[in-house]
């Protein structure tokens, strides 16, 4: 027979068994850090986080891999203890609280805790067992979950045989037996095919405009960090380097990027970056390998002749010319310094720098 996954609750269960239901702490903010540090030896990897996520909120990280993101998540939720720094979840403390955090959370990480010989709903009546669920209440919680998350037709399968999309919903479906306050969402959409990632974007609007349910989710999508989130934290080397809703974080970006591709080596980009900056309405230049230049303008359509003509003038060859307006990728860029891969792990790194 194959061995059974350890799943999330099968490490919380001896904790949420003892614990009985508390209430206290400050519950102003739903999510509250300051100073959050965490190194594993030489390694720094969240160095000095600061967070403060209201009540019903979708709140976002958005970084590349490698940045501190599930870190972050891994100390909020008391999995990890923080090198340095405090936290408060739900009114509770992290490090002295840690049992009452735990019974007000709902945690999904990255890589679903599935026992895949069970069913769906068999797994939903275990976890709803290990979370004390009131047993008179159990199969309607269950049959509940199971149409909001779209799976009573496929419950009583095996989860074998279940697609990634289906095993992402069920995955979060387990994290809301118990009525959480607060969800943590790590990486939610990895993996997924569109279908399946707007499927999942739609739960978590649903779940948040009708039960008021805050979510925490970590995310290297740009399109799914600016659709779902409140706010937005973009999150570089363990470090916080820029936060606040889409629409704010957008605007610190002039209005219109110009991209434009010049031919040549390292020396020709920096030619061009240099002779486009002084250009009227030009706030920054920027080379890097995905996009070429890119030009932030406040007037895009009244920079796009003189982008041509100072490059003409410089003897510049270039090609693909496009305008476009600003997006959380600018954003991201102008904050770090790199554009975001997902799936990779890694960026490229900017090779022109800003004036």
């Amino acid at each position: 027979m194959s061995q059974r996954p350890t799943t999330l609750a099968d490490r919380w269960s001896a904790d949420i068994l003892a614990a009985a239901p508390q209430h206290g702490g400050d519950r102003q903010q739903a999510i509250e850090a300051h100073g959050l540090v965490k190194h594993f030896g030489d390694i720094h990897a969240v160095n000095g986080i600061d967070l403060r996520v209201p009540p019903g909120q979708i709140f976002g990280f958005l970084g590349q891999n490698g940045s501190g993101k599930t870190t972050t998540v891994r100390m909020l939720t008391t999995l990890l203890r923080p090198t340095e720094g405090a936290a408060n979840v739900a009114g509770y403390n992290v490090l002295t609280q840690d049992r009452q955090v735990r019974r007000a959370i709902g945690v999904a990480l990255q890589e679903a805790g599935l026992d895949i010989l069970q069913t769906g709903r068999e797994l939903l009546r275990l976890q709803s067992r290990l979370y004390n669920v009131p047993r008179g209440e159990i199969e309607s919680r269950i049959a509940h979950l199971l149409d909001v998350v779209d799976l009573t037709e496929d419950a009583d399968r095996r989860i074998e045989g279940y697609s990634g999309g289906m095993q992402r919903r069920l995955d979060l479906a387990s994290a809301l037996v118990h009525s959480p306050s607060i969800i943590f969402l790590d990486e939610p959409t990895t993996g997924l095919d569109p279908i399946s990632r707007q499927n999942l974007w739609d739960y978590i609007v649903r779940l948040n405009r009708e039960d008021g349910v805050t979510f925490f989710l970590t995310t290297q999508y740009l399109e799914e960090a600016d659709q779902l989130c409140d706010e937005i934290a973009i999150l570089d080397a363990g470090e916080i380097v820029q936060q606040g809703t889409p629409d704010q974080l957008k605007a610190t970006v002039s209005a219109d990027v110009i991209y434009v591709q010049v031919e040549g080596d390292e020396r020709a980009q920096q030619r061009a970056v240099s002779a486009l900056l002084p250009l009227p309405n030009v706030e920054d230049a920027n080379w890097d390998f995905n996009e070429g230049i890119a030009v932030y303008s406040k007037s895009g359509h009244d920079t796009l002749p003189r982008v041509v003509r100072t490059l003409d003038d410089e003897r510049l060859p270039f090609s693909n010319l496009r305008l476009a307006r600003a997006t959380l990728d600018d954003v991201f860029f102008k904050a770090t310094g790199h554009r975001i891969e997902p799936g990779d792990g890694a960026a490229q790194p900017t090779q022109a720098g800003s004036a």
